[in-house]
């Protein structure tokens, strides 16, 4: 690692992820690809997970990931479980781990677990020695960012951290495309004077590839929230095109080809639109 903190005086910025899962694994990929003097690190507890990311065979499939993977690793993107000393390393360390359905308590059945962002958030306060900032990229409830930020702010350092919201909005399958060519990316920050500074060094990031009106700076809270309702939007539109289904049971009327109809007018659009079982994210 001494060389490596050698050579890091090199880097524009230094970007940690916590999570080497569904999200953070093609999320950072494609952030070293797009911006080669950005040193990308993603970390995780398990040793099997972090060798299969360091091998040809990766731990998920996506069309493309692969590729980028094997052009970017030990140039700007590396693979680790030493977390401590990569988020020590870092100026943007990432949560991106997953946040389970609760299984008991309050919510238990429909609410998300957070435990597992907030021992992040512990692990990162208990050994920064500089200040960070803190991005939440798993889906969370809102105001999870106060959960976070609390917990970071126990540390009796003197340590700085700003905490960021920046929910990704990939599709299982495309997630290459959708990192590569996003309709918006969304950061969302505290509107302090700090908190304004920590979301535009994030935006200096995702400016390498995303044009500059494709990335909205929020509030904390809008930024969480558009996520979920973003994700409840597309819930409803599959539910409504399913009890139209039923309608033309009834009627003698075809689903598919009213949903064809219906997804050629540019306010409703053809996606989201095909009777199914259900839907994840």
């Amino acid at each position: 690692t001494h060389q490596n903190l050698k050579m890091s005086d090199d880097w524009d910025v230094k970007i940690c992820c916590m999570g080497a899962g569904y999200v953070g694994g093609p999320t950072m990929a494609v952030i070293a690809k797009m911006c080669p003097k950005v040193r990308v690190c993603v970390t995780d507890l398990s040793q099997k997970q972090i060798d299969a990311w360091k091998s040809d065979n990766l731990p998920i499939y996506e069309p493309g990931l692969l590729e980028v993977v094997q052009e970017c690793r030990g140039r700007n993107l590396f693979f680790s479980t030493d977390i401590e000393a990569e988020i020590e390393m870092a100026d943007i360390v990432f949560i991106s781990v997953n946040t389970p359905t609760k299984t008991k308590g309050i919510g238990a059945g429909r609410a998300a677990n957070i435990k597992n962002c907030e021992l992040c958030a512990r692990t990162i306060a208990q050994v920064s020695t500089s200040d960070k900032i803190v991005v939440e990229k798993s889906t969370v409830p809102v105001r999870t960012a106060q959960a976070i930020t609390r917990v970071l702010k126990s540390n009796e350092k003197g340590i700085n951290f700003q905490v960021l919201s920046n929910p990704e909005f990939l599709a299982e399958g495309t997630a290459i495309s959708d990192l590569t060519k996003p309709d918006r990316v969304l950061i969302g920050g505290q509107q302090t004077p700090e908190g304004i500074a920590a979301a535009e060094k994030l935006v200096s990031v995702y400016a390498n590839w995303v044009p500059r009106e494709q990335i909205l700076t929020t509030n904390l809270w809008s930024s969480e929230c558009s996520k979920l309702v973003a994700n409840a939007f597309l819930a409803q539109r599959v539910s409504s095109i399913n009890s139209i289904s039923a309608l033309c049971e009834a009627t003698g009327a075809d689903v598919s080809e009213i949903s064809r109809a219906v997804g050629m007018d540019d306010r409703i659009g053809k996606r989201f639109l095909n009777a199914s079982v259900g839907f994840g994210g």
